[in-house]
């Protein structure tokens, strides 16, 4: 049987909304969050305003479209995350996921820009965001991690509170100063592995300090 190919219409309608989904990257990376106005982001794209409304209904949805599909919090409810999640009560997840998102913080200048937008100002499109990140990493710690720890599993959570603030933190202090944090070169393949062995050390550490015996 002949291979079912998609209509004109439908591939570029997803098109269209692919050089739009680009097109607020690409304000973001150059001109800044200020700059995501339907007309500036219709330009970027050399496309009609009224298809943003068409495709997306409204230019806030299309802002959080974009940040979804950026967000490293997403990536949360895959099958495989899901899987690795139920070998060892969540402790190689937990490594895994933290060096993930240390290597997409470190290679994505639009998702660090995110961060710094949202200590910056509330936002309600930023705070939608932060909030589907907390539900999704709450789920998998309720999953994974909570029958592990029980009683300590606040502790837990405040070890992985501390290592996520100081991946965002050494990530984009790195980009914008340039500098050395604590003798640690950012920048610097070896220091960076240094940096992805320590967090595997205070993984391993809680789950033998804080976890069930």
């Amino acid at each position: 049987m002949a291979r079912k190919t998609v209509s004109g219409p439908v591939r570029n309608k997803e098109r269209t909304k692919e050089k739009l989904l680009k097109s607020v990257g690409k304000i973001i990376s150059t001109k800044g969050f200020h700059s995501l106005k339907i007309t500036n982001i219709a330009r970027t794209a050399s496309v009609d305003k009224k298809l943003i409304y068409n495709y997306f209904g409204s230019v806030e949805n299309l802002i959080n479209q974009y940040l979804r599909n950026l967000d490293f919090g997403s990536s949360m409810n895959s099958t495989e995350y899901k899987e690795e999640g139920l070998k060892d009560n969540g402790k190689t997840l937990s490594k895994n996921l933290l060096k993930e998102m240390y290597s997409a913080l470190s290679t994505n200048p639009e998702l660090q820009k995110i961060i710094v937008w949202e200590l910056y100002e509330y936002n309600d499109i930023l705070r939608e965001l932060c909030d589907h990140r907390e539900r999704l990493g709450d789920e998998m710690f309720q999953k994974f991690m909570h029958p592990h720890f029980k009683e300590n599993h606040k502790k837990y959570r405040a070890i992985l509170a501390l290592l996520i603030s100081s991946t965002y933190y050494l990530n984009i202090h790195a980009d914008s100063n340039g500098s050395k944090f604590c003798g640690l070169d950012i920048h610097d393949k070896d220091d960076r592995e240094v940096l992805a062995c320590v967090i595997d050390d205070v993984i391993d550490f809680a789950y033998e300090k804080y976890g069930l015996k």
